[in-house]
């Protein structure tokens, strides 16, 4: 990839839209509901500074439509209209389907495209830089979690079905997409792993880190 398709990398963040019983559902057992909801809005706009961060052009897609009086996403609107960030919807029946539909689109229009998760605010800015500055060579590139699965996909090149029929949510997840991507010819390269926020303990390492 050449090096001006770099600096027109389009940043893109997910997220689903925020609501009671709905967000972070792991967290409820030990956060409640409302809780989980405050994580879910904390957790939110900690990637979206990290992000804003980078100096790369940022879009933020929903899962849905909003949804309702929109009061609890407030927050997360008003930041980002105060920065000027569109907005988006994600499309597609699965996780898979939404991705690698949100970075053929920036693929095309910008040359290239990396998506990060709103549960991963081990993501910093420098994590961002490194998984961009790694797709001049590479088609994709991911920064695995350590659960499994990963914590940020960036794509250079996107082919049909380089996403389909991976396990999401478990284990599986990274080897999985690995094992699609070789069997579809893509160059794929591994950053170091970082951590989400899905469970009681991860929550408490986020504390203790945002501390």
């Amino acid at each position: 990839m050449a090096d001006s398709c770099e600096y027109a990398t389009r940043v893109m963040q997910f997220a689903k839209w925020p609501e009671p019983g709905r967000v972070k559902t792991r967290l409820m057992p030990a956060l409640g509901a409302a809780g989980a909801l405050g994580a879910h809005v904390e957790l939110t706009l900690a990637v979206l500074d990290n992000l804003c961060a980078t100096g790369y052009p940022v879009e933020f897609w929903w899962d849905r439509e909003p949804a309702g009086s929109g009061e609890d996403a407030l927050p997360i609107v008003q930041n980002l209209q105060a920065a000027a960030i569109p907005g988006r919807i994600q499309q597609g029946g699965n996780l898979g389907q939404r991705m690698a539909h949100a970075l053929a689109g920036a693929v095309q229009d910008a040359g290239a495209g990396v998506i990060v998760g709103s549960d991963c605010p081990s993501v910093d800015a420098d994590y961002v830089r490194r998984a961009i500055a790694l797709l001049r060579e590479q088609d994709v590139v991911l920064g695995p979690s350590d659960d499994g699965g990963y914590v940020l996909i960036g794509a250079g090149r996107v082919v049909p079905g380089m996403l389909d029929d991976i396990a999401w949510g478990t284990e599986a997840a990274l080897e999985q997409t690995c094992q699609r991507l070789q069997e579809k010819g893509l160059r794929y390269a591994l950053l170091e792993p970082r951590w989400d926020v899905d469970e009681p303990e991860d929550w408490q390492r986020w504390c203790a880190y945002r501390d």
